[in-house]
């Protein structure tokens, strides 16, 4: 591979195969952004304490779902290495996505409450979404349990205590679906941990991720101005400091 190749940034990855801020592509291209060419020399800590560039008065935010403290360091790695801090900005702890998808499984994302849930249940095709029996807050909890199991059994530590590397493995066998789970597949709770880790990155901060619009910031959104009238007719390019909904 050339080294331009070998360079390729996972922000550029987003770019280029259409990920846009507020969109997600589906299938199974998440393969190539499982920890893509991560800068180590930037590596955050593995502790979903960080709360690097985090200006809540509290410091921490409250956890609203996860009651184990585990459960909750496995989740925040697991989206760390989907969306890994590198030199061009901070990754998925830093943007407090673990607190993003904590609170969206306290709410009606992880209940479900919107959607029909009843009978019968049948295995669907791939094209036919979601068909699970269990609500997503049930799959995230067994998804998290899950891969803290297969590393004890892969690697006789837990899911936060191995290396990077490592971590990619148990991730890529979970997108396979190689990992058995009960009432659901290893590849739909990849799929929903996939989607809700980017929906975490790019969300409005108002929902407890994207902090300080650092994931707006890297890809130039301007988020929700006001108005554009007095800049709209004139030809030099304006850009934006990006506002959330709570700013305005």
């Amino acid at each position: 591979m050339s080294q331009e190749g070998k360079d390729l940034s996972r922000r550029d990855f987003l770019k280029t195969t259409g990920i846009a801020t507020g969109t997600l592509v589906g299938g199974g291209i998440i393969g190539g952004l499982i920890g893509y060419n991560t800068n180590k020399k930037s590596k955050p800590s593995k502790n979903a304490n960080n709360t690097t560039g985090h200006n809540e008065h509290s410091g921490v935010p409250a956890r609203m779902f996860f009651m184990s403290q585990t459960d909750f360091q496995v989740l925040s790695n697991a989206t760390e290495r989907i969306f890994p801090k590198d030199n061009l900005g901070a990754g998925a702890i830093d943007l407090g996505v673990p607190y993003f998808i904590d609170r969206q499984l306290a709410g009606n994302y992880g209940s479900n409450s919107k959607e029909y849930m009843q009978g019968p249940f049948a295995e669907g095709a791939p094209t036919q979404g979601y068909q699970s029996r269990l609500t997503r807050a049930e799959i995230f909890t067994q998804g998290v349990m899950a891969l803290e199991k297969e590393s004890k059994k892969r690697f006789k530590k837990g899911f936060s205590d191995i290396t990077d590397k490592q971590m990619d493995e148990i991730l890529t066998a979970f997108q396979k679906d190689e990992v058995k789970m009960s009432g659901t597949t290893s590849g739909l709770f990849f799929s929903l941990l996939r989607s809700a880790t980017l929906n975490g990155a790019y969300a409005d901060p108002m929902y407890g991720g994207n902090r300080n619009l650092e994931g707006w910031k890297m890809k130039g959104f301007p988020g929700h101005q006001m108005a554009y009238i007095s800049e709209i007719e004139k030809d030099e390019f304006k850009k934006y400091e990006p506002k959330s909904l709570g700013s305005i």
